[in-house]
């Protein structure tokens, strides 16, 4: 597929419920455990909502540097996450194209930092991440 300058509302809300659905039916385990469980649903968590952000970007994942930018706005974050996870064994790491700055992103996570999202870290870049596309690449049906 060729790269992309705009997306539908349709497929922002298609994207947006798909990851809904998984952030309760991961509440949902969670709360299912008991005390004494609180190390495995933590050691779930983070692996579960890391791989969540690359399931989120996969939605979009054609989308064009042109649009998104340089600066390190929450879909180059999630980008960025993304890559490290899939090629830099889950360690963020930046690249020469984006000018990522952990004080201005969502999560703050500096470069060498291991990725370990939590469902709150999730929540957060997720929203921002689809504001962002909405802002940059939902054109409004006339």
């Amino acid at each position: 597929m060729l790269g992309r300058k705009t997306y539908t509302q349709d497929e922002v809300d298609r994207a947006r419920s798909v990851l809904q659905e998984q952030l309760a039916a991961s509440r949902d385990l969670v709360q299912a455990g008991g005390p004494e469980s609180a190390a495995a649903r933590e050691a779930f968590e983070r692996s579960f909502f890391t791989n969540l952000t690359v399931l989120l970007d996969r939605f979009f994942v054609h989308r064009i540097r042109p649009v998104t930018g340089r600066d390190g706005n929450p879909l180059n974050e999630v980008e960025l996450i993304v890559e490290s996870v899939l090629e830099h064994g889950g360690v963020l790491q930046t690249n020469k194209v984006i000018k990522y700055v952990p004080a201005d992103a969502v999560l703050g996570l500096e470069p060498g930092t291991p990725i370990r999202l939590s469902a709150d870290d999730f929540d957060k870049l997720s929203a921002a991440f689809l504001a962002e596309l909405e802002h940059r690449f939902v054109v409004a049906d006339d």
